[in-house]
């Protein structure tokens, strides 16, 4: 219930409706991409992902009755928060395929990795909208660059490489929003540039393996490569109208590893084909589309910066996420919002969106 009922008028119905419907989309995607598991309904991956969309259901009705401006106000303390669990994490998390990343908490592995984007997002907002003045000299940037640095080192040497490189687009994107001179953020793209072979010592292994693989998978078939070579099967075979639900070979007989989580856009290739999963990208479209609407109609920087922030969040982990899938980009780890299975990314994504219902609520307010 909205406790304020004059914010309805400019309630975006059709933003939640599309929400909703990817995620409903989602749990007939998921179930094929699991079934072979057998499991009770009770313990399925399904019944547990419609448990995170309820929980997360919550939460964004909740987010939306306090004004943002509450949480940009909170926006250090969130993020002081955030980082503390990612430094926690590095001490005392689980640690799975290599990575340590999460904290069990029974049958939840909560990843904080997943929220530092929305929390990087609100404290940029936060800096960028009280220091605007300062943005366009020298001095403007150095805050802005420490609240990238800090999250950017700590989600690194989880090691989550995906997650950290997520948030330079956001950096840039919002820093230009917020009016930061063009010259100024080219040279710290160039910066970035030339420092790349510097950061490459820093890689695991497994991530250097995966950039090689990606240039040839052919070079590690049955290993780092196996898991693209079998996506750009999955996805190839689907052809047009794809081969049906539940009857995707490389699905059902389980060629395809975690089908569930980075890579389930191959399941939506395979039994869906191009139709279906057009469908899905304009859905997905409609929803930035429908972001940068609100950062447009907005007055208030504040908003502004976050629904741009948001707006270019969505795009990224939708652009990475398909890409990785067809051999475009290389494997690294970002989900499909509301479609991958998952509690962090589930939530984290239905944040995202009630920030936006709630920038949308109140635009007229600013």
């Amino acid at each position: 219930m909205i406790f304020d009922r004059r914010l309805l008028k400019d309630f975006d119905k059709t933003l939640l409706a599309i929400t909703f419907i990817i995620c409903i989309g989602g749990l007939f995607i998921l179930h094929s991409a699991t079934q072979v598991k057998r499991l009770p309904f009770l313990e399925s991956y399904v019944f547990r992902q419609i448990s995170w969309i309820a929980l997360s259901s919550v939460l964004l009705i909740l987010i939306i009755n306090v004004s943002y401006q509450k949480f940009i106000d909170i926006s250090y303390l969130l993020y002081t928060i955030n980082v503390a669990l990612l430094v926690f994490v590095l001490i005392m998390g689980r640690e799975r395929l290599g990575a340590q990343r999460w904290f069990a908490l029974g049958d939840f592995a909560f990843q904080p990795s997943e929220f530092i984007k929305i929390s990087f997002i609100l404290v940029l907002a936060s800096i960028l909208g009280s220091k605007r003045a300062d943005i366009e000299y020298v001095r403007g940037l150095i805050l802005p660059l420490i609240s990238l640095a800090v999250p950017f080192v700590l989600v690194l040497v989880q090691p989550d490489l995906g997650t950290a490189l997520l948030l330079i687009p956001i950096f840039f994107v919002m820093m230009y929003v917020g009016g930061a001179r063009v010259k100024h953020l080219i040279i710290l793209i160039l910066s970035g540039l030339a420092a790349m072979p510097f950061f490459w010592h820093f890689l695991r292994d497994y991530q250097k393996q995966r950039l090689l693989v990606f240039l040839n998978p052919n070079v590690d078939p049955l290993g780092a490569g196996y898991t693209i070579i079998q996506s750009k099967i999955a996805v190839g075979s689907g052809g047009i109208t794809g081969k049906g639900w539940l009857a995707g070979t490389q699905n059902q007989l389980n060629f395809l590893p975690e089908r569930h989580t980075d890579f389930i856009f191959s399941v939506i290739g395979e039994e869906w084909g191009l139709f279906g999963a057009l469908i899905l990208i304009l859905l997905f479209f409609l929803i930035v589309r429908r972001s940068l609407d609100i950062a447009c109609s907005t007055n208030d920087m504040y908003g502004k910066l976050v629904a741009v922030g948001i707006a270019t969040l969505l795009t990224l982990q939708v652009v990475i996420n398909i890409a990785m899938t067809i051999g475009f980009m290389p494997v690294v780890g970002i989900p499909l919002p509301l479609v991958s299975y998952g509690g962090s990314s589930m939530i984290t994504s239905f944040i995202a969106i009630a920030l936006l219902l709630n920038i949308g609520m109140r635009r007229s307010r600013f």
